[in-house]
């Protein structure tokens, strides 16, 4: 008989990190999907990816103690901090939309749709270029029934902009991506060098004494430095000056970091990073493919400068494939491998339907923590320098994996009401926060963020 699916979703990602089976005995999985409006277990992912995520930070206390937290995951709060985003406070009041009033889906000549994403000001000015038209969804909308859906994502994606045509699963099966993304794991965990064993440094919580470089943006990436800071790393977020943010993104997931600000184009400003990796544990970036590489900071490269060094790597699409190279988001990358189509179909609509959060940027970052620390116990066992990969599409295949929940669309919504109950209140650097709590209980190891949320370049680039 089948293990309920949270347990057997957590048995899946526990299998890749190679961390004891043991570990599987102090886990306690509390709730059951439907959690929320959705054909898709994503309750389940959700409460699955989190809780890997915390019974591997157990794992690293029990490495460093010989003691086993038990550990405890509601279905009903990893699902709420899933959608952390949406329940955030700045002074009693919610902080402005970050959608842009062009992103979106829209029709286009042949009758397919496409979802935009203009949240950053040169993906769409790069859009508007693309299609001739002027800053306002009619006029995108008029210029979109020129184009086939797929001309125009694939147009779009040859300028660097983010784009996706809306598929069934059985277009997207049929796609050469498709049997890229097929043939991964859910994530991969690769020795990339040869170092000597490092044992974890001394400290009361389980990831006390390392050091993280966050050098990621929007979600899937701050969601990881989210995580390890709530299990006591030292996280260090690495801006560039020249980039955009979204202001809701940065004060929800920069809980328990520092920001500073490099720009590294410049060689002074690029050296000072590497300083900074002479004393970093894991180095975790989320730009787009190839990106880091061109600067010379890829993870063999930085690997060679600083042995046993854990880099982890996001991607939208894997690093495989014709789409290896390809910029996306989680909105996109569910519409463009049939989520969206597949929620519009039970639904008996037209247009794309998105599920109820952002499961694959969330659960994504819960991997890549998840990864992370699993090379930390292989780095204190076997010594050597890893790299870890995780991409929203490989979350995706793995959530399409879980099946479907034929009722799930009766499901009820949970409000921000129901949520507050797993929020909590404290200053920062943009006043008084109220965002979720991490979800997670360890029996005597509370996660928690020891300092607020603050603006970005708040900080100086140098560790304590």
């Amino acid at each position: 008989m089948q293990a309920p699916l949270p347990q057997y979703a957590l048995a899946q990602l526990w299998a890749l990190t190679g961390l004891p089976q043991q570990a599987l005995e102090h886990i306690h999985l509390e709730g059951d999907d439907p959690i929320l409006p959705s054909t898709f277990a994503v309750g389940s992912a959700a409460q699955a990816s989190l809780a890997a995520s915390a019974l591997a930070a157990a794992t690293l206390w029990h490495q460093r103690t010989g003691n086993w937290p038990d550990v405890r995951i509601n279905m009903r709060h990893a699902a709420i901090e899933c959608r952390s985003e949406r329940y955030l406070l700045v002074d009693g009041a919610p902080p402005p939309d970050p959608w842009d009033k062009l992103a979106g889906a829209y029709r286009c000549g042949d009758g397919r749709w496409v979802r935009l994403h203009t949240n950053f000001p040169h993906h769409r000015d790069g859009v508007l270029a693309l299609l001739g038209c002027a800053n306002e969804r009619a006029s995108v909308a008029e210029a979109l029934l020129n184009w086939q859906a797929e001309a125009f994502e694939t147009a779009a994606s040859e300028r660097g902009m983010v784009v996706a045509a809306m598929r069934s699963f059985a277009e997207w099966d049929a796609h050469p991506q498709a049997a890229a993304i097929a043939a991964l794991p859910t994530f991969t965990l690769e020795q990339i060098g040869d170092a000597p064993v490092q044992a974890l440094p001394a400290g009361d919580r389980p990831l006390s004494g390392i050091k993280v470089l966050d050098l990621s943006r929007v979600i899937a990436g701050p969601v990881c430095g989210r995580t390890l800071a709530a299990h006591g790393a030292d996280v260090l977020m690495i801006t560039s000056p020249r980039l955009p943010a979204i202001p809701l993104l940065v004060m929800d997931t920069g809980r328990g970091k520092r920001s500073a600000a490099l720009d590294l184009t410049q060689a002074a400003e690029q050296a000072q990073l590497l300083q900074l990796l002479a004393h970093t544990d894991i180095f975790m970036q989320g730009y787009r493919p190839g990106g880091m590489n061109d600067m010379g900071l890829g993870p063999e490269a930085l690997a060679a400068l600083r042995p046993g060094l854990v880099y982890v790597s996001l991607s939208a699409y894997g690093h495989q494939g014709p789409w290896a190279h390809k910029r996306g988001f989680d909105s996109l990358v569910q519409t463009a491998m049939g989520f969206n189509h597949a929620e519009s179909s039970a639904a008996g609509e037209a247009a794309p339907k998105p599920l109820p959060m952002q499961v694959l940027d969330h659960a994504s970052g819960y991997l890549m923590a998840l990864g992370a620390m699993a090379a930390l116990h292989r780095r204190a066992t076997i010594g050597g320098s890893w790299h870890v990969r995780v991409s929203l599409a490989q979350t995706a295949h793995w959530l399409r994996q879980l099946g479907r929940l034929p009722d799930g669309l009766q499901a009820p919504d949970i409000s921000a009401a129901e949520a507050q109950p797993y929020c909590e209140t404290a200053p920062s650097g943009f006043g008084q926060l109220t965002a979720v709590r991490h979800a997670a209980v360890l029996s005597g190891l509370p996660p928690h963020w020891s300092l607020p949320a603050v603006p970005l370049g708040h900080d100086p680039a140098a560790w304590w």
